[in-house]
């Protein structure tokens, strides 16, 4: 079974996630910040990352960083909201660290 890790500091994101992931049978771990998300991550070596991007602690272009340094083949979904200067700006960032994809969520539940 393959296995996602989701990362994203809402917890009702998260169980959205997992819910919709584990219905199309996913094997799901999660993590609510970029640090645990890496422990995680070097722990379970999960086939696929889905990363909030931003969040306190730790934010998720850090942490993309952090895990293509670790294993530069991980696959990367980035997800945002929004932020300071809009969700685009992070979502172009997070593609050119190496996220495969980029998501703007508030945008797709419109």
């Amino acid at each position: 079974m393959k296995q996602i890790l989701i990362i994203d500091d809402e917890a009702p994101i998260r169980k959205m996630l997992r819910i919709l992931l584990e219905k199309n049978d996913y094997a799901v771990i999660d993590a609510q910040d970029g640090s645990q998300g890496v422990k995680l991550f070097k722990e379970h070596k999960p086939d696929l990352i889905i990363t909030d991007l931003i969040m306190p602690e730790k934010e998720g272009l850090e942490t993309i960083i952090e895990i293509k340094k670790l294993n530069l083949d991980t696959k990367i979904i980035a997800i945002s909201g929004g932020g300071v200067v809009g969700p685009e700006t992070y979502l172009d960032l997070a593609k050119n660290l190496g996220a495969q994809y980029s998501f703007n969520w508030i945008f797709a539940i419109r």
